[in-house]
This record gives structure tokens, C-alpha cells and sequence, in this order.
């Protein structure tokens, strides 16, 4: 497949070919074949090379893709009124994974700071050394800001991941005429291909009433967002016994419950890559200069943290979940009688909130222990989806 996007410049196409080569050796070492979780790690977390550990503009109208923190502070300002709650029944900390920019960090704290609620830490895990870089620019005002370099071993407070779960690899499965298969990465003529061979039943095991789906059917199975759910639900637990205090993890991301993720519909997956605000489905494309990602399945997410121990606070759409935050009443003020203000921010809004747009494909996934989220989101509650 041929595709016409914007061309990259000399210093970022010889880094592309770089990573090539890395893979390719790869795949040379483990005798032709890896699993495509191992290409995606390879793709965007290579040393210096990967997506999101080389030095590329990932974010905003140089980069690749716009997150909701993005599109306006607005989103920021409703997070903190939920954390400030959650927080009174946990402890003063938040632990951002994932922090892009630094944006969300920042609207979180100042929308904090106006409403006099006091913070003792906030700490970001990022693995990008181009966005941590940023975030140390955009977070330089703010004394509580910490950056770790892994999962802390205990934590309790307010966790959020916006758009985390979506960036961590997935393997690839697709059912043959007789048996599952799992479909990983390949060389011909030293390019990248497809290549399928037998699939451990451990990754068909996630997908329900598998048998039932037709021959051909491709998806997504998502072992190491589950190991990352397994280490968070840890983390909270050693956190609870340590401090006698709970954590609340608020999880942002496009995605579906199992009932929707594994419909006939979607039988060639939910994979797709971001390049230059450009959306396509070759994960091959231009190694380490395009974002590759996969809808998340949240009944996986939510049955692993219960199995661990965490508790199911709440699912919804973002839309639900922003409007119950109250994000309505933080627009209005600006007034509608000042419209060169208070139209921007009324269209970021209904980009955020609208079903059209961002509002019902992404979904809020609440868990935690020792905590609650305020009653209003009960309204809109879709925990029985899942």
C-alpha cells in the first residue's frame, strides 16, 4: 500500500532507517519471527529511537495526534474538582502517567491552586525523554512536580492515565480454519510482513466466546495493559497498608467493553497509526516516526483490577463523566457575552463532550480502594456494560 503523506525530513527518515535495522535484527535473532507486541515495543520504545523515547514533536499542530488536554484547559479545571474529592478520602498526591506536554499537569494544579486545595506531591512517570523534557518547561512553576522513572513501589491518592493504556502493546490474533493463530512480524527482501503461526491459548483466553467468531476474524489481545493493571492494583494495595489510606485510579481512553470490541464489525481489529494528523492502518510506515495504537478493551482492564484486588468506582463515557465533573459551570466563567472568548472554549467543549466527536468514543474507567466517586456520577454509570 502506497501512502501519500507528508514527507519526513533527512535527520528523521536516517533515524527511521535506524530503527529498521534494529527490528529487522531482531526478528534475524529470534530465527524470522516476533510477536507484534515485541514490534510495537521496538517501534516506540527503542532507546533514542522509538516513538516515544526519541526526540520527535509527538503533540499540538507539530506533532502527530491532539489529546483532550490539548483542546482546551477545560478538561484539566473538571479533573481536579474529581481529584480534589477523591483526594479528601485518600491522601494530597496525584500520579499522572503518561503526562504528554506537561498540559494536564498544569491545568490540574492551577485549577487546584484556585480552589485552595492543597497538593503535597505530583508526580509523573514518562517514558519519553522528548515530553519529559517539555514538561519540565511547561511545569516549572510548580514546586510539587516530581518524575519518576518507573511505578512507584506503593502509592496512595489520585492516579490518572489520559490516553495510556491505548500506547501499550498489543499482540495480534486471528482465527484460522482450524485454530487460532497469532499474527506477528517477519522479513521479505529485508521489509516487514505479516506472518502468522500457532497461538498460545493463554491470548485467546481474554477474547469471549472466541469459537463463535467467523474464520478470518482479526483483533487485539492485551497482555501487557493487563501486567500494568495487575502492577497498579499493587501498588495501590502496598500503598493501603502502608499509609492506611486508599488510591483512586482514573483511567481516559478510547475504547469499548468486550461486548463491542469483539463484534463482527470490527473483524480486521482497532490498530491504527497517527502521522502528521493523518490517520492510517500500516504499522510499518515510517518506524518510529508514526504513533501506533489499539482501542482499549475495558472489561479486560476492569477484570484484572478486580481480580487484584481493586475496587469498580465507575465507567462512563468521557462526555458523562466531564458533564457529572462539571465542566458545564467552568465554562460559563467566561461569559457568552464576551462570544471572541467563550466561543473557542464552548467548541473545545463540544468537541470533548459531543458523541459525534470525543465524547462517546472515549470512556472514563474509575477503580480504586478505600474510595468513592461523588454521587452524581451514578447518573451515568455504565459499570453494567462491562
Amino acid at each position: 500500500m502506497q501512502l501519500q503523506l507528508p514527507e519526513p525530513s533527512h535527520d528523521a527518515l536516517a533515524a527511521s532507517r535506524a530503527l529498521h535495522q534494529l527490528i529487522a535484527d531482531e526478528i534475524r535473532r529470534n530465527s524470522g519471527w516476533i510477536s507484534f507486541a515485541k514490534y510495537m515495543e521496538l517501534l516506540l520504545y527503542a532507546p533514542d529511537l522509538g516513538y516515544y523515547s526519541g526526540g520527535a514533536a509527538k503533540l499540538g499542530k507539530d506533532g502527530d495526534f491532539t489529546t483532550a488536554p490539548e483542546i482546551t484547559p477545560l478538561f484539566g479545571a473538571a479533573l481536579a474538582h474529581v481529584a480534589a474529592d477523591l483526594m479528601a478520602q485518600t491522601a494530597p498526591q496525584i500520579l499522572e502517567f503518561g503526562a504528554g506536554t506537561g498540559k494536564l499537569a498544569r491545568d490540574i494544579l492551577t485549577e487546584l491552586a484556585d480552589m485552595g486545595t492543597s497538593i503535597e506531591r505530583y508526580a509523573i512517570v514518562d517514558l519519553s525523554g522528548e515530553l519529559r523534557a517539555r514538561q519540565e518547561e511547561t511545569l516549572r512553576d510548580f514546586p510539587q512536580v516530581t518524575w519518576l522513572d518507573r511505578m512507584p513501589a506503593a502509592f496512595s491518592g489520585v492516579v490518572i492515565g489520559n490516553e495510556v493504556l491505548d500506547a501499550m502493546p498489543v499482540n495480534l490474533v486471528v482465527k484460522a480454519e482450524q485454530a487460532w493463530e497469532e499474527r506477528g512480524v517477519g522479513l521479505a527482501d529485508d521489509q516487514f510482513v505479516f506472518l502468522d503461526r500457532p497461538c498460545d491459548a493463554s491470548l485467546v483466553a481474554q477474547i469471549p466466546e472466541a469459537d463463535a467468531l467467523p474464520v478470518g476474524y482479526l483483533t487485539e489481545v492485551h497482555p501487557v495493559a493487563a501486567g500494568f493493571m495487575r502492577s497498579l492494583a499493587a501498588m495501590i494495595a502496598a500503598g493501603a497498608q502502608e499509609s492506611g489510606r486508599g488510591a483512586a485510579a482514573i483511567l481516559i481512553d478510547y475504547g469499548f467493553p468486550a461486548q463491542e470490541y469483539y463484534l463482527g464489525q470490527r473483524s480486521a481489529g482497532t490498530l491504527m497509526c497517527h502521522y502528521r494528523h493523518h490517520s492510517h492502518p500500516d504499522p510499518f510506515y515510517l518506524p518510529g516516526l508514526q504513533d501506533v495504537t489499539a482501542h482499549v478493551d475495558f472489561t479486560a482492564m476492569a477484570s484484572v483490577a478486580i481480580e487484584n484486588g481493586l475496587e469498580l468506582l465507575g465507567y462512563t463515557s468521557q462526555g458523562a463523566f466531564l458533564l457529572g465533573a462539571g465542566i458545564g459551570d467552568l465554562l460559563l466563567r467566561t461569559s457568552p457575552e464576551d462570544p471572541m472568548r467563550y466561543l473557542p472554549q464552548a467548541n473545545a467543549l463540544q468537541k470533548l463532550i459531543s458523541p459525534a466527536e470525543m465524547g462517546e468514543l472515549f470512556k472514563v474507567l474509575v477503580l480504586g480502594k478505600h474510595a468513592h466517586l461523588p454521587d452524581q456520577f451514578a447518573r451515568s454509570d455504565r459499570s453494567h456494560r462491562l
